[in-house]
């Protein structure tokens, strides 16, 4: 599965990867939170080094829909049940300054984007009591929303709020953007090392799979933090969902405007104008990462509502993306814990990272630099109200839980259900091709998969905290149940907060 954003035949060549050199800020991640951090510090004259352990928009960036949009699903009403009006003010404050940011770059640099209205909308009678709720959280928070009953969608619904004037953009054109910038502004970007951890202060030490640098200030731009300190992997949900893109039939034009649903599953959709053609983009169907029954059939889930509303609709692309959710559903950004005010980062975008990428990383430079926003300041002197505790205590007793039945699962006579063996030796044959099991070797939990007529047969337990690993039948990858962390089928780090390949199965 490549993303229609990573489909693309211009490549990125890092720079060359010398250890022991050091900088005023190492920037772990090149998405858009690791780029926009990086250029902010080299525009203010710092020797930056990006270090990335793939490529650019890699994970998360190159696989978003790309919406940048304050009218996010229902987010607004969502934290306004946890936080006083002043907290959801300045969660609209950063998104607000991280959206005119971009959107004021990429007019600067000559990158394309589009103006879309934003909805937020209603399928079903049930759903329209949601968005009345987001409509008054909406003008509580002074956005120029409104109510309609028709978004221009080619079927039915009971209503929709909607936010004029918001944008859409190609998240790669963006991070090509900002990457040669950095570069014009003397910063480097290497690309495939991986950092495994940090230690020490001033200067810190950055220990990545290729040697090491020191850095006065690292920042962790990398989804979730790959550090523990803090124990944020224990604070955010990890959600794994799904996106399409089609031609429609006859080259009829997709509904202009960029929509999200507040049912279950959710539908997101906007459109895509290049190469003379506007596609669809069709997204939807989250869930946690690691606990699906089958990828695949989310996937599907997704393309036959696409078929069912866009008749005769060709797909060009599919790919999935992961996101993380903060239990108090409040991005987290700022001064890492135990870091000594020289490690920084930004998690929990909750799907919503074109703008609270940019925010984080406008916090994380005036941290770095001595600056002071004040919605930022807002935001770090939260406290977790009674219902985001009670979801981080549910959270984390469903990861034991988790834990605590896998482990036991497999110590059980071994069954089979879905292709996926559970419980005692491993089989005689290998898996069918694109499926995986995961068996008992001598005691030892073994992740076993045939994909492209290759049988790899590796250790079944996270290298991050030891979940027990789960086939992924649509990615053909082996995700964790507990945190996210993702690995391909021959053992490769995918997503953290793992930073350590599989070894092999002994």
């Amino acid at each position: 599965m490549t993303s229609l954003w990573l489909d693309r035949t211009d490549t990125f060549t890092g720079d060359p990867f010398t250890p022991g050199e050091s900088f005023d800020t190492v920037v772990v991640g090149a998405g858009l939170t690791g780029l926009v951090t990086a250029l902010l510090l080299a525009r203010s004259g710092q020797n930056v080094l990006v270090l990335e352990a793939r490529g650019l928009g890699a994970v998360a960036t190159g696989n978003t829909t790309a919406k940048v949009t304050l009218l996010q699903g229902t987010v607004l009403s969502s934290l306004r049940q946890q936080y006083p009006q002043k907290v959801v003010d300045a969660y609209v404050a950063g998104n607000r300054e991280g959206q005119a940011w971009l959107l004021r770059y990429l007019e600067q640099r000559g990158v394309p984007f589009q103006l879309r209205d934003a909805f937020t909308y209603a399928a079903t009678q049930e759903g329209t009591e949601a968005v009345r709720a987001e409509l008054t959280a909406a003008l509580a928070a002074d956005l120029e929303v409104d109510y309609v009953r028709d978004a221009g969608l080619p079927f039915p619904i009971r209503g929709a709020v909607r936010l004029r004037g918001q944008a859409q953009i190609n998240p790669m054109d963006v991070l090509n953007a900002l990457a040669e910038d950095v570069r014009s502004h003397g910063g480097r970007i290497v690309t495939g090392v991986r950092v495994r951890n940090v230690t020490g202060a001033g200067p810190s030490t950055v220990h990545a799979d290729q040697g090491s640098v020191q850095a006065d200030s690292v920042v962790l731009a990398t989804g979730t933090p790959i550090l523990n300190r803090g124990l944020y992997f224990a604070k955010l949900k990890p959600n794994r969902s799904y996106a399409a893109a089609l031609e429609l039939a006859g080259n009829a034009a997709p509904p202009e405007g960029m929509y999200i649903s507040v049912e279950q599953p959710v539908r997101s959709i906007r459109d895509y104008p290049a190469d003379g053609r506007n596609l669809l983009l069709v997204g939807g169907n989250g869930h946690p990462v690691g606990k699906a029954r089958s990828e695949q059939a989310h996937l599907d889930n997704v393309l036959s509502w696409a078929r069912e509303h866009f008749p005769g609709a060709t797909v060009t692309h599919t790919w999935s993306a992961q996101d993380y959710q903060a239990t108090n559903l409040m991005p987290f950004f700022g001064k890492l814990p135990r870091g000594r005010g020289r490690i920084f980062f930004g998690t929990g975008y909750n799907k919503w990272g074109m703008t609270n990428a940019v925010a984080a990383s406008l916090g994380i430079a005036a941290d770095i630099l001595g600056g002071q926003l004040p919605w930022a300041d807002t935001i770090h002197r939260r406290v977790t109200s009674p219902p985001g505790a009670a979801s981080a205590i549910s959270l984390n007793a469903g990861v034991a839980a988790t834990l605590a039945k896998d482990w036991g699962r497999l110590q059980k006579p071994p069954t089979s259900a879905g292709g996926v063996t559970a419980g005692g030796a491993a089989p005689a044959t290998a898996p069918a091709e694109g499926t995986g099991t995961v068996t008992m070797r001598e005691r030892k939990p073994v992740a076993t998969s045939t994909v492209d007529g290759t049988t790899c047969s590796l250790s079944a337990v996270c290298t991050h905290l030891g979940g027990i690993l789960h086939w992924n039948d649509n990615e053909k990858s082996w995700d964790c149940p507990l945190h996210g962390s993702r690995f391909s089928n021959t053992g490769q780090v995918l997503e953290g907060p793992a930073t350590r390949d599989l070894p092999a199965a002994e």
